[in-house]
């Protein structure tokens, strides 16, 4: 007979799990794909030409994937030696909500700052995802991760969006909320996202927990320790054909999915969308997206993980060209819910299929090394994106840079084989 209080704190925890990405989607969606982009152009980099301010948004996201590339699998392979891995998530949650909190200091013109501020934030989100994407194997057993990785995807969405919109409502509305102007509103926003990413931070603080560390290591050397394990990984990586296959699968397609999350607004802008207009299609996103992650979800169950990256992959592949040809807002609105139909089911299913085929123990540095290709990715795109629009004076064409990335990326996919089906009986939450 199964242990009733285990099995409450099974999902406590697994819930508390899958809230971090209701905490920290308030950053993702607020200021990375919302305000930062549209409060840099017009604020920070304001009398700039559109090109150059595209170039300098997309040069700081290049700059914050660069530093989590660097440090990436040491930290995921630290974390593994010291069973340290819930720890390390929340210092960097701290590094990010202190950042946050700062940006809305700095006056008008200040790029340069904001540049800076933002850099050290996106390392703080992008940092403590490596940790959290760790924790999904502790949480959560083999036939449950596809359904649980959703599950945190679609929290992320839908507190997302629930902030988002309620910034957008002080934006729209500022003196309802004592507020003089837009601007000021803004600002407030990026405070209020540090205190909603700290505050929903803390069930993970409490109950999620992890195994303690094995006892047979010795309390010092562990950076050395570390690096030896680095190097190793790499060395079994390069030996392990399916997770390298998938590795490289989803360095290609991941690329082109970051991108469109961290420029689109940029994008739209540089074609003459209305900031509002632009806020707006965010919010179908995010409210989209909310029921699509968990259908998703079934998809990787019934049919498989591989089967429902196969159909996001397609529908981007739509998404890039659709966008080359967009004339009205209209259209930014109606790609804004096909992308929100896809988005998360591509993020939650490639999560949850790399998990299958890993070892439990290794997460955090094996988990390192994904999201390692992840930032990598998200150096180049942002990158191309802003270099072709600079020196080509046509944002449109730009976009087209993302277009070999997915269907590369579904190509390498087709050779990995599905990791083997772990049959266990369990109990969904």
């Amino acid at each position: 007979m199964s242990d009733p209080s285990s099995a409450l704190d099974s999902r406590r925890a697994l819930w508390s799990w899958a809230l971090y990405d209701w905490a920290n989607s308030a950053f993702a969606t607020a200021v990375i794909a919302g305000f930062f982009p549209i409060f840099f152009k017009q604020f920070w980099s304001a009398g700039s030409d559109v090109g150059e301010s595209t170039l300098q948004l997309g040069t700081a996201n290049a700059v914050a994937s660069l530093l989590i590339l660097l440090s990436a699998p040491l930290l995921g392979a630290l974390a593994d030696g010291l069973g340290q891995r819930k720890r390390f998530l929340l210092l960097f949650t701290a590094l990010g909500v202190v950042m946050t909190a700062l940006l809305p200091l700095l006056e008008e013109g200040a790029w340069p700052l904001a540049i800076v501020l933002f850099v050290i934030a996106s390392l703080g989100f992008s940092g403590s995802n490596i940790f959290y994407d760790a924790l999904l194997v502790f949480v959560a057993l083999p036939p449950q991760q596809h359904r649980a990785s959703a599950l945190g995807f679609a929290l992320g969405y839908l507190g997302g969006g629930l902030f988002f919109a309620f910034a957008v409502w002080m934006t729209l509305d500022p003196v309802r909320f004592g507020l003089i102007s837009a601007t000021e509103a803004v600002q407030l926003s990026f405070f209020l996202v540090a205190l909603w990413w700290a505050f929903f931070t803390l069930p993970l603080l409490f109950w999620v927990k992890e195994p303690a560390r094995v006892a047979s290591r010795s309390e010092t050397g562990y950076l050395r320790q570390a690096l030896r394990e680095v190097a190793g990984t790499i060395r079994e990586i390069r030996q392990q054909r399916e997770i390298l296959l998938f590795l490289l699968a989803y360095w290609c397609y991941i690329d082109g999915v970051d991108t469109i999350i961290r420029m689109a607004v940029d994008y739209g802008l540089s074609l003459g969308f209305t900031s509002e207009s632009l806020i707006t299609a965010l919010l179908l996103t995010q409210f989209v997206g909310f029921p699509a992650a968990l259908f998703f979800g079934v998809i990787g169950e019934r049919y498989g993980a591989r089967t429902g990256i196969y159909l996001a992959l397609g529908v981007y592949i739509g998404v890039v060209l659709w966008a080359y040809w967009m004339n009205s807002e209209l259209e930014f609105y109606l790609m804004a819910a096909v992308i929100g139909l896809v988005q998360g089911g591509i993020q939650s299913l490639r999560r949850s299929y790399y998990a299958r085929l890993i070892p439990a123990q290794r997460s955090g540095e094996i988990f390192g090394f994904y999201n390692m290709l992840g930032k990598f990715a998200a150096i180049l795109g942002p990158l191309l994106v802003g270099l072709s629009s600079y020196l080509s004076g046509d944002s449109r064409l730009s976009i087209l840079t993302l277009l070999p990335l997915f269907v590369v990326g579904g190509w390498l996919l087709s050779k990995v084989e599905e990791p083997a089906e772990i049959k266990q009986k369990v109990c969904l939450p």
